[in-house]
């Protein structure tokens, strides 16, 4: 199969037909062998009852529908589970993101040899301060600390090399930061396109202020994570050495000091009347604590086994 179509959704009834119709043309005009996977992230309205009747009419359709709201990354997840096709795509189902970049994203995964390549939505239809202006901060921010030099990490226009999204896990909110999942998973072909933004048809946003929030203390994580996961010692370790280091110049700073007392006839001045003699010994005690909470680290295993179980209440495939 050429191309897997993926579109999580969540109250897009109205958006769902149009949508489905515009994939199955361009599909047509160059002859790809397709499916279009809609996960349905526990709406409230009847996008469920879209898809189910948008499936009968083309077979090429397949559903997975939650029993409530997961949020975006457990809907990629699921749907990346169930692709078949060399090239996944993935896209939001509001229209905004167009099916008619798909041909020249899926040429530059197969031709130019991408792993990975990330729309760019350069001329947006957002508001300004509420959306666009947090964006282009929050995305100089992402390049500035993963080197990632993408204008848009968040963009829902995708698209990928199979073995890619087969390799990383997506949870959490990680959806915001798939790039940067794959660079660590040893997908370092990462290119960009401009691709068309359209302004919303049907509906209202589902995304509030708090991803401005939940955004840069997600990507803390998922740099920790990468980079520490397989060695946390290495990060607690570094912090240990510090701690331990601070404590034992404080410590040599006052036997040096308590030397020169005695060697000067200044006798009864005791060590635990100076501050640093309590330095010395939070700084000990911390550098042991951070040393073994990475040994600890280094044991415990790196998640739950059942962080991407979900809850999925129906099918319309096997």
């Amino acid at each position: 199969m050429d191309i897997s179509v993926v579109v999580p959704l969540f109250n897009e009834e109205e958006s769902l037909p149009e949508l489905s119709v515009w994939i199955k043309k361009i599909m047509d005009e160059n002859n790809f062998s397709y499916e279009i996977v809609m996960i349905d992230d526990g709406s409230k309205d009847n996008s469920w009852q879209v898809i189910e009747k948008l499936q009968s009419q083309n077979s090429n359709i397949k559903g997975i529908k939650f029993r409530r709201n997961y949020g975006k990354s457990a809907a990629l997840f699921s749907g990346f589970d169930a692709v078949k096709g060399d090239v996944v795509i993935t896209m939001d189902a509001d229209l905004q993101d167009s099916p008619d970049e798909i041909p020249e994203l899926f040429r530059m995964i197969k031709e130019d040899g991408f792993d990975l390549v990330s729309g760019w939505k350069k001329k947006r239809f957002d508001p300004v301060l509420s959306k666009n202006i947090p964006s282009k901060f929050y995305n100089w921010t992402v390049r500035r600390i993963t080197g990632i030099k993408l204008h848009d990490m968040n963009c829902g226009l995708k698209a990928y090399r199979k073995n890619v999204i087969k390799s990383i896990e997506v949870y959490g909110e990680m959806h915001r930061y798939i790039p940067v999942l794959a660079k660590w998973a040893g997908y370092n072909n990462i290119g960009e396109k401009v691709v068309v933004h359209s302004e919303r048809k049907y509906g209202i946003t589902k995304f509030g202020l708090e991803r401005f929030i939940r955004g840069p203390l997600d990507l803390l994580s998922v740099t920790f994570i990468s980079r520490f996961v397989k060695s946390p010692m290495h990060f607690f370790g570094i912090l240990g050495i510090v701690m331990v280091i601070v404590g034992l110049a404080a410590a040599i700073w006052l036997a040096i000091e308590k030397i020169i007392q005695i060697k000067n006839g200044i006798i009864g001045n005791l060590i635990t009347n100076s501050p640093y003699f309590y330095i010395a010994l939070t700084s000990m005690i911390i550098g042991a604590q951070f040393f073994l909470g990475g040994f600890l680290g280094e044991l415990i295993s790196r998640s739950s086994s059942d962080r991407n179980t979900y809850k999925i209440e129906k099918k319309t495939f096997d």
